[in-house]
């Protein structure tokens, strides 16, 4: 059965990489069923949108990427739109420094919302105290560790060995022996990759 974390993927006609490995997988929704979710979904071509509508496309496509409601989303926007600089780059940095996100960049999670779980549950400290927050923001100087107990749970036991050929993003720094991340710098537009255009998304939040 698709859950409605494949819909999400259907529906915008994109992987946004949200079940982790299943994604890679001859399992993915988008490899098994790429169209459009419901019951005539399979007879239904994909019309080229119109500008309100790419908007709101890659709106969607960004905030289900980061696991965000519509509220929190909206949230981010407001807070940025009467502060200096670019926009986009403002947006993009509200969203990469989310902990649960970092916890993603850092390969300790295979999505964000299994990374959202491992700090609900408790397991990630930020400058040695827990922080259970998901929607936490993190900024430069910011030390993120596995609390010593949790690392010889399930989701860390082969985390070593996992992480041996991953790059974490230029803006944190990985000890992939000690498990722990330090933010040695601001996420920048590109560091956000090719989830969507955040630019549209500032247009239709502007409308």
């Amino acid at each position: 059965m698709i859950d409605s974390k494949c819909k999400k993927c259907r529906r915008v006609g994109q992987k946004l990489f949200l079940k982790g490995e299943r994604c890679f997988s001859q399992k993915c929704a988008m490899i098994r069923r790429p169209y459009i979710p419901g019951l005539h979904g399979k007879s239904r071509r994909r019309r080229g949108p119109s500008e309100y509508g790419q908007q709101l496309i890659e709106k969607q496509k960004i905030r289900h990427s980061y696991g965000l409601s519509e509220k929190q989303f909206k949230n981010y926007f407001k807070e940025v739109v009467d502060q200096r600089g670019n926009k986009e780059e403002l947006l993009v940095n509200k969203l990469e420094s989310r902990l649960d996100n970092v916890i993603f960049r850092l390969g300790w999670a295979a999505s964000r919302a299994l990374a959202r779980q491992l700090i609900n549950h408790g397991h990630i400290l930020v400058n040695q105290r827990k922080v259970n927050i998901p929607s936490y923001q993190v900024k430069k100087s910011d030390l993120i560790q596995i609390k010593e107990r949790s690392k010889k749970l399930a989701p860390f036991k082969d985390l070593k060995t996992d992480l041996k050929k991953y790059e974490a993003p230029v803006w944190i720094s990985l000890d992939k022996q000690k498990l722990e991340g330090e933010i040695i710098g601001q996420p920048k537009l590109e560091d956000m990759g090719k989830v969507g255009e955040i630019g549209l998304v500032i247009e239709y939040y502007s409308r």
